[in-house]
């Protein structure tokens, strides 16, 4: 009989486009050598130009996905994605407790598309900070995100070093500063925890085609948890997934394209 492989589950949005979400989660998933599993939070009508609608699933919904899964199937790491409410926050946090001992929890905290939509309610970050933000093992905000969820103005480095700080000492355990929405030839990540800052660096790929860029990133981590990998190594590996991925991302539809998950694949193929 076959060994299963490491188990992560993904508690997020659909897309419907199939670019980011619960199905680029997946995609990142396999590619990273995991058997990725789901609770769909929200149903999104959404592709390559924006999201044109979005349905946050009942409460219990939710509770019987994550229970028919866990208490089943188990888990080995978590990620959160699309929460849209305070209430759905509240919610995945109360479940995220239930989790056995030592479980990572990667916490991307989604909230607008790429295309600049709304995928989180105003007054739902508050609660992010104060219900999600302590259970999280690494927290993976933007620049777009990482003010509205430290609850603190970010305008310049010094600011992102003290958002992270204050996310830390909320309780997170790591603070990934993604560094895609910045100027510059190479696209940094800037890790905190543990009495570290690690940098992490690409160059920036010539493409427009970055949908689920946060997505990916955030699954990837979390599958190389699930794989035994400490957190440096887990945001090393991922980040040398995710440049891949944007690098090879493709046109799709009229707008922003997703990335390609499955460009190591396809390198392989090619040869």
């Amino acid at each position: 009989m076959n060994a299963a492989p490491p188990r992560v589950l993904t508690v997020a949005g659909s897309d419907s486009g199939g670019g980011a979400g619960i199905q680029a989660d997946l995609k990142a998933m396999l590619a990273n050598g995991v058997h990725g599993m789901s609770v769909v939070t929200a149903i999104t009508a959404q592709n390559s130009v924006g999201v044109q609608g979005a349905w946050e699933l009942p409460a219990e919904q939710v509770v019987a996905q994550f229970r028919s899964v866990v208490d089943d199937i188990g888990v080995d790491a978590v990620k959160t994605g699309m929460l849209a409410s305070a209430g759905m926050v509240r919610v995945v946090a109360g479940l995220l407790r239930t989790l056995p001992d030592g479980v990572p929890v990667v916490v991307d905290p989604v909230s607008v598309s790429k295309h600049g939509d709304a995928l989180l309610a105003g007054n739902a970050m508050t609660a992010m900070r104060a219900e999600i933000v302590p259970l999280a093992t690494v927290l993976t905000p933007n620049l777009t995100e990482l003010g509205p969820v430290a609850g603190v103005e970010v305008h310049s480095l010094e600011d992102r070093e003290i958002a992270a700080k204050v996310l830390l000492d909320a309780g997170a355990s790591w603070v990934l500063v993604k560094g895609g929405h910045d100027s510059g030839s190479l696209a940094v990540d800037v890790l905190h925890g543990d009495g570290v800052r690690l940098e992490f660096s690409a160059p920036r790929a010539d493409n427009q085609h970055t949908h689920g860029t946060g997505c990916t990133l955030a699954s990837t981590i979390a599958s190389y948890l699930a794989r035994g990998y400490d957190v440096p190594a887990a945001v090393g590996a991922a980040k040398d997934y995710i440049s891949g991925a944007v690098a090879a991302g493709f046109a799709l539809g009229g707008g922003i394209g997703p990335v390609d998950h499955a460009w190591e694949f396809r390198n392989r193929s090619d040869q």
